[in-house]
Order: structure tokens, then sequence, then C-alpha cells
């Protein structure tokens, strides 16, 4: 792997852990790099996954809307009163595929007084202050951080408990995920985590974001993912559609692409300081982790190609 790092452009002393795992075979590793507090980081040095999560939180959602407890085709307003009226015109299924019509990111974050306020509260509290959408729910695909935290505050409505304690119960403990957890502070990271950088800390807003993990955690998690272990799988792979039947490529919480005739299941994470790409090919029991830790460009996107083209060679 260290060969492919390099090709798509990272320097040896750059900072950042991939992983790759087919079937039960064992993963393989490769690390490099040192944390901003000069520990060496290796597969199991917790990390922020950034908008990685929203799997994680549609993986929540799931396992209610099977046991009943969370309708897809429920209103916002009946989970979250606390919004505008536009709330009773966005359905639940409407947030878990980006197309709320909810006002844009950039928008809310103006709003906000700076990263330390992107907290869960901050975030549905600048949502409150906008009087209208930007457009009709269901007419057309736009991506929101915001609505994803809509939707984690949905399902601890409907759990009656909070999405970290769900997450937890019904995702990780099952798993054996032991390092991954959701984190909404006080403090910027978790005791032991590599941090960000202190101009720009991960937010704390749950949903959207909030989960640390490990490469190691997040390698488990996507081999769970395609062996179904959870249950929720053909779920969380069902691609939405816009109101008119107009097919969009987002099913829940992860883009569905593919590549050299195989179906790929991918998302991307980012922040200040911070790449991240996970893909999966069930079809060929592959999945591949990535996360740099001093990272502000999008050599991700040639790696993750890259790997991708090495894992399909393998198994053909």
């Amino acid at each position: 792997m260290k060969a492919i790092v390099a090709e798509a452009g990272y320097r040896d002393d750059e900072p950042l852990v991939v992983g790759l795992q087919q079937h039960d075979n064992a993963p393989a590793f490769h690390a490099q790099g040192l944390t901003a507090r000069s520990a060496t980081l290796s597969a199991t040095t917790p990390i922020y996954a950034a908008s990685l999560s929203k799997q994680i939180t549609a993986a929540c959602v799931a396992s209610l809307v099977q046991e009943g407890a969370l309708d897809l085709e429920s209103a916002l307003s009946r989970w979250l009163p606390q919004l505008p009226a536009w709330a009773d015109g966005i359905r639940v299924r409407q947030l878990l595929h980006h197309t709320a019509a909810l006002p844009a990111d950039r928008d809310i974050d103006a709003v906000l007084a700076g990263d330390a306020d992107r907290t869960s509260e901050g975030v549905l509290q600048a949502l409150a202050r906008f009087p209208a959408l930007r457009g009709r729910p269901g007419g057309g695909h736009a991506y929101s951080n915001a609505g994803y935290v809509c939707l984690a505050a949905a399902a601890a409505r409907a759990a009656g408990r909070p999405v970290p304690d769900l997450a937890r119960d019904r995702l990780f403990a099952p798993l054996s995920m032991d390092d991954t957890f959701y984190w909404s502070g006080p403090a910027p990271a978790p005791p032991g985590a590599a941090p960000l950088t202190p101009e720009h800390p991960a937010p704390l807003s749950l949903g959207d974001g909030g989960v640390w993990t490990t490469a190691g955690d997040l390698l488990r998690w996507s081999q769970a993912l395609n062996a179904d272990e959870l249950g929720i799988s053909p779920l969380l792979h069902t691609p939405g559609r816009l109101d008119d039947g107009t097919p969009i490529d987002y099913a829940w919480g992860i883009g569905v692409r593919s590549h050299a005739g195989h179906r790929v299941y991918r998302h991307g994470g980012g922040w200040r300081g911070l790449r991240a790409m996970q893909a999966r090919l069930p079809d060929l029991g592959w999945s591949i982790v990535f996360v740099a830790i001093a990272d502000d460009t999008e050599r991700r996107a040639v790696l993750l190609d890259l790997l991708l083209d090495e894992v399909v060679a393998e198994d053909g």
C-alpha cells in the first residue's frame, strides 16, 4: 500500500492510515506519520470520522424503522416541534437522502458564531431562525449536514434515548467496536484521540459527524455491512428518489457508485485538516478505509481510485 499512497501524491511523513480487508481475511493496514501530539499514528488511534458518521446515524434510523418506532413518512415537525412551520412539509426519508430543501449549510454556519458553537443544539437553533426553506422538499438533491443533525435528533426522540447510547447498544457493542463512539464534548476531542488543529477543532454536532473511531473499527463496521451482520444492509443500500420518482445516487448516509462494473458504496468525510474516505464492494467482499489528519487537499479521490483498481484486479 505504501507505493499506492505515494502514487496518490502523499509524502511518507504525512500522517495517514489506510486499511483494506476482504471477507474474513485479516485486515491490512498502512500507517505513517505523527499526530498533533507527536504520537505515532496507527490503526488503533482514535480519529474523527467526520461525515462517515452519517451512515452510522442512518443505521440508527434503520434500526428504529425496522422495529416500527420511526416512520419514514412522518413529518419532521413531529419529532422537532421547535422548528418553524416549514418542518411540517419535510419527511424523515427526505432527510436521509438530502432532499429536504433545508437552508444551505453555509448559511446555517454563518448564523453560528464559530466552530465552537457547532453543537447539535446550536445547529437546530440556527435552523429555527430561517423563515422558509430554499425549495420544495422532495424536489431536488442538495447535500445537507444540518439534515443529518435533524435526523439524529429525530432518532433520539423516537428511541427515547440519546443517539450515542442507541448507537452503542445497537451497533457498536454487537460488533465489538470498542473504540467507536459519538462525542459531544465539552472537550473538542476525546481523551487519547488524534486532535485536529486548535484553530479548527472538530465540531460537536451529532448526526452529520460526531463519531470518533479507529481505522480498525471502521473496517469492522464496513465488513459487517457487507455481510449484513446487523440485518439492516438492504435498507442502508437503498438509493433515494425525488418525489417525482427520479433516482439519486445517494442511499442511507452513503453514496452509490460503480467501479469496473462493481457496485461501490462510498462516502467521504472532511473538516479543516482532515480528509477521510470509506468504500465497500459487497459483491467482492472488500472494504477500504482511509484517514489523513493533516490534509486539506482532495488527493483522497486519487488514492481511492488507485485502491479500487488494486482490489478489483486482485480479485480478478
